[in-house]
């Protein structure tokens, strides 16, 4: 067993950006925030599929250059290689939470 508590990690970026709470060694998730204006950069994964389920917002989420409205409580799963990016273009905080399986570090791609 493992046991983690979200608020003993940190973000990668200080109070925003992703945290991780679990890698390895068979799937990595962890929690986001996209900040208003901000973007999570264009990428994909050439091994491992990734979902998102979003908590709080209503950001952009695209898909292989097509534009999703995000509603609170959407899930997205994709497929490796599937190239994306969350936008926020809204005034408020954007929260998800990120699975990606299997867990292969170093296999993300950027795309911009």
């Amino acid at each position: 067993m493992e046991l983690v508590n979200e608020h003993d990690r940190e973000f990668r970026d200080g109070d925003y950006g992703p945290k991780y709470l679990f890698q390895g060694p068979r799937f990595e998730w962890g929690v986001i925030v996209v900040k208003p204006g901000q973007s999570l950069g264009t990428h994909y994964h050439n091994e491992a599929e990734e979902t998102f389920y979003f908590l709080e917002g209503t950001p952009q989420m695209i898909v292989d250059g097509e534009s999703h409205r995000v509603r609170q409580g959407d899930a997205f799963r994709l497929e490796p290689r599937e190239r994306h990016s969350i936008v926020n273009d809204t005034d408020q905080d954007t929260r998800l939470v990120f699975i990606k399986c299997p867990y292969v570090p170093g296999d993300k791609v950027d795309a911009d």
